[in-house]
């Protein structure tokens, strides 16, 4: 899929910030000198043709009472595919990622509570009958990542 300077500049645009209003993508296209249809459907088009992975605010758990947690399991390569579905059925999985090593899949924990870390943690190895490997953040820093389209 082949991007334009338009999508460039929505890219670049919308990594900083997002209005908060009523009609965010009305406030967020005005901006940019687009409709907010043209605007929504840029985002899915995007998203549909894999430039995009997500689009969506980073919240920081912690400062709501809740968590993250890095965890990586070791998954038998046949059963990838299979296992890859029930992890990601979970509610707490953030996200996942496949990786050319022992510990072959790490994901992120996300849940209200820290307590709930250990839950998910716990229901995943059940569903699974695999352990999971958590990585607990142990000091925070922002780096300011933002990527130029």
């Amino acid at each position: 899929m082949q991007i334009d300077d338009t999508d460039r500049q929505i890219i670049n645009a919308l990594q900083t910030g997002f209005p908060v209003a009523q009609r965010p993508f009305a406030v967020a296209a005005e901006r940019l000198g687009l409709t907010e249809d043209d605007l929504i459907a840029r985002l899915a088009r995007m998203k549909d043709g894999g430039i995009i992975t997500r689009f969506g605010p980073f919240l920081d758990a912690a400062a709501m009472g809740g968590a993250f947690c890095l965890c990586a399991m070791e998954i038998p390569h046949a059963d990838f595919d299979a296992m890859t579905d029930i992890v990601n059925g979970f509610d707490e999985v953030a996200h996942n990622y496949a990786r050319d090593h022992r510990l072959n899949m790490w994901f992120v924990l996300a849940t209200e509570t820290p307590e709930g870390i250990a839950d998910a943690a716990t229901r995943i190895e059940a569903a699974t009958g695999l352990p999971v490997f958590r990585f607990p953040k142990l000091k925070e820093f922002f780096i300011g990542f933002r990527v130029a389209a």
